[in-house]
């Protein structure tokens, strides 16, 4: 059985929670201290608080990139050998005008430097939470990319995907991050505007 652990307690979380209910994976949720959470706690998951041991063999940082640094120190041994999976989108949300990580870097990239005995992976971060947990898209049935250097962590979240029913893309190294990112930055910036909802997204065409 998939184990994953899901460190954040927000939307994000709980649609990544949702999807791994339908994949059959063990589930835990890392909040930041004992009873903080924004979403009511699920009877179909283990909670621990930060700092715990991480039980799942796939790590989830549902948190804002801001927050990350934070995550990192809690666990400074902690996430040697797992598979990392970073959702964030570092965008400026003062401004919504840019992202804060170098142009030449990307969110995932900033933090697989800051944890080199874990393997990275890039993705959800331009999925919004509704279309993970509903498991469409417009109709169609939702697709996460995904992006890493490590081939078996890349195997493993696919494998997560496809179990709950969604359509897994693999685009390659973790350098497609800053890709990602930047449609996630669009994304979000034309939901900000009201030019799309929070409940849309990109679909990807087979």
């Amino acid at each position: 059985m998939t184990s994953i652990s899901i460190i954040g307690t927000g939307k994000m979380s709980s649609a990544i929670a949702d999807m791994s209910v339908r994949a059959g994976a063990d589930i835990q949720i890392i909040r930041r201290r004992a009873g903080a959470s924004s979403s009511p706690e699920r009877p179909d998951a283990r909670y621990g608080v930060m700092g715990d041991e991480l039980t799942g063999d796939l790590v989830v940082l549902a948190v804002p990139y801001e927050a990350v640094a934070d995550v990192l120190t809690h666990y400074p041994d902690g996430l040697s050998g797992k598979v990392v999976i970073d959702i964030s989108n570092p965008i400026d949300f003062t401004t919504f005008d840019e992202l804060v990580v170098p142009s030449d870097s990307s969110a995932a990239a900033e933090i697989a430097k800051d944890i080199p005995d874990a393997a990275v992976v890039k993705a959800f971060n331009i999925n919004f939470g509704e279309t993970l947990a509903s498991g469409t898209n417009g109709g169609a049935r939702t697709t996460v990319v995904l992006a890493g250097d490590d081939a078996d962590a890349k195997i493993a979240v696919i494998a997560l995907v496809e179990a709950a029913g969604l359509r897994a893309v693999d685009a390659g190294p973790l350098s497609r991050a800053r890709e990602l990112e930047a449609l996630g930055f669009l994304q979000i910036t034309m939901a900000a505007l009201a030019k799309t909802s929070w409940d849309s997204g990109f679909a990807l065409v087979p």
